[in-house]
């Protein structure tokens, strides 16, 4: 099925219930919609995502108390050898792919709690423990809580995305079983003085996500921009209700570049607010390292020659570490 090609002005809006309804017409039309967005632009906008507005508010105020925490305390919680891939990683340390510059944030990462994992599962032994700061006990409970859900509703969006690539509706769900994904609490810092970071450094640079798909909270914080394939970035907003959901670089090359991994940036704000802070909470989708990710057979031919290598998830995700300055 190729989509139509649209230049939105807008991410578009989807509700994740007309796919979970029941409602044979609704779910059809929701997976064609999904579809057509991840062909254009690559980023939905998607409501009643399970999230409540409670947990969001609890949520946010535990971050915001970990990160108002003094630099010696945050660092207590960087543990040399894991890539950042657990616990607190300092500021400036992360940079996009092909830069050198570090970004102007700092944030921490949340994973697949060990105890939850059967005992007879592989990746128990693979993934490393996750890492809770003990000032703010509440991080734990309310980050613990948002990996549950966004992960279950990550499962639903990836089961739309197969029957949107023709593929049994289930695909996805052994792949992302306990998968590796990431949850990751961002604080884009307030620089008290623009001229004392390097000339070219901001929030974000321009990049495009590892993982298969991304679920962000928080998305109508002004700074986020999605690169449309006419070259104009475009800002991306959602109501409040509404999570962002973004095709990742895993699932673009899976798919051969069918489905879009949109390159996205935050910019810095006004120099007049750069000592502002800016938080945001993305949910990385990662599949389980042994999942193989050469591309789609259905969506390779004459017109769409196969773009990419053969390689597992795995072995993307450490290629990527590598290149964003994680693993050295």
């Amino acid at each position: 099925m190729q989509a139509k090609e649209i230049l939105y002005d807008a991410i578009p809006s989807l509700d994740l219930a007309d796919f979970t309804s029941g409602d044979p017409v609704r779910k059809k039309q929701f997976v064609e919609k999904l579809g057509e967005a991840y062909n254009n632009i690559g980023f939905v906008a998607i409501k009643n995502h399970g999230l409540s507005d409670e947990l969001v508010e609890n949520l946010y105020k535990a971050v915001k108390a970990f990160f108002a925490l003094p630099d010696e305390v945050k660092k207590k919680y960087e543990i040399e050898g894991l890539a950042g891939q657990r616990g607190y990683t300092g500021k400036n340390k992360e940079h996009a792919k092909g830069r050198n510059v570090g970004d102007l944030k700092e944030f921490y990462h949340v994973g697949q709690e060990i105890s939850e994992i059967p005992d007879n599962d592989p990746v128990k032994k693979e993934y490393p423990a996750n890492i809770f700061p003990e000032e703010v006990p509440e991080f734990k409970t309310y980050t613990l809580q948002a990996y549950r859900i966004l992960e279950n509703t990550g499962k639903m969006m990836l089961r739309a995305i197969a029957l949107y690539l023709g593929l049994d509706e289930y695909y996805f769900d052994d792949k992302v079983a306990y998968g590796n994904s990431i949850l990751r609490a961002l604080h884009y810092y307030p620089i008290e003085d623009p001229d004392s970071v390097p000339a070219d450094a901001v929030r974000a640079a321009a990049h495009g996500d590892i993982n298969l798909i991304t679920l962000l909270m928080g998305a109508s914080a002004e700074g986020l921009q999605v690169l449309r394939r006419d070259g104009q970035w475009i800002p991306i907003t959602a109501l409040p209700e509404q999570i962002v959901v973004n095709v990742g670089d895993m699932l673009d090359r899976l798919t051969n570049n069918k489905l879009k991994s949109t390159i996205h940036r935050v910019v810095n704000p006004p120099r007049e607010k750069m000592n502002t802070s800016r938080y945001s909470i993305p949910f990385f989708m990662h599949p389980r390292s042994e999942m193989d990710l050469t591309c789609l057979p259905s969506c390779i031919d004459e017109d769409h020659p196969k773009l990419y290598s053969d390689m597992t998830a795995g072995e993307f995700l450490e290629e990527r570490l590598y290149e964003l300055g994680l693993k050295k």
